[in-house]
């Protein structure tokens, strides 16, 4: 994907704004070209113009909001490694916490509404079909494999496979926090925060359950799938 850079303000600032409204409420899959001008009242031919395709302009909203919440959680699961060299075991509940607290951040940084930002950050997550950027795909793996690898030291207990099927499960819940909050009263803490609590809370149940009982592992747990 050619490089394209938003600026503060104008038509093409405009068209981004629009286009992550729509694609918060609506999914990526339905929102056309013609919707995003439309809403943006501008001739349909400007997305081709400011941003060369409907692929384009997704895996600009894609990356712009995935890209820094990865590289925060590379940096706080080197902070973990750090803490623990060697065969040193990381608390699940801090490495969870490492993995979905960069999405409280990007919330924040959106620019947008926080439900709307929590919208649009569910779908993301959840997002497969065109306009996925590749070295946002390489650098998601790499997020997997560190966070699998971290965990894999602190349940050791937890088969190689088993570690995966759960994971995929905190995937799920990570994007129905994110997502499924409509209709859901939050008191005390920002909204966002106290569902964060809670998620890590059940979580780290999730994936501690059984531990005692389960078999040991020889070897480290691969994914493909997204956080």
């Amino acid at each position: 994907m050619r490089e394209i850079k938003i600026p503060e303000s104008g038509p093409k600032r405009h068209l981004l704004d629009v286009a992550e409204r729509l694609f918060a409420a609506k999914g990526f899959e339905s929102v056309s070209v013609r919707d995003i001008t439309r809403e943006a009242v501008v001739n349909v031919a400007a997305v081709n113009y400011h941003f060369g395709s409907r692929d384009t302009l997704v895996a600009l909203v894609i990356g712009r909001h995935l890209r820094p919440v990865n590289e925060e959680r590379l940096a706080r699961v080197e902070v973990l490694e750090k803490k623990s060299p060697g065969k040193g075991v990381v608390p699940v509940e801090e490495i969870i916490e490492a993995l979905a607290r960069p999405l409280v951040g990007a919330v924040r940084k959106s620019g947008l509404p926080e439900p709307a930002a929590c919208e649009l950050l569910g779908r993301i997550l959840a997002f497969r079909g065109p306009g996925f950027p590749e070295e946002l795909e390489m650098q998601t793996q790499t997020v997997i494999a560190r966070f699998m690898r971290i965990l894999g030291k602190a349940l050791p207990t937890v088969s190689a496979e088993e570690l995966v099927w759960r994971m995929h499960f905190v995937t799920g819940g990570m994007i129905q926090m994110l997502m499924g909050r409509a209709g859901v009263e939050v008191s005390g803490a920002t909204a966002i925060d106290a569902t964060l609590g809670r998620f890590i809370r059940f979580a780290t149940a999730g994936l501690r359950e059984g531990v005692d009982s389960e078999s040991a592992v020889k070897k480290g747990p691969q994914a493909t799938f997204d956080f």
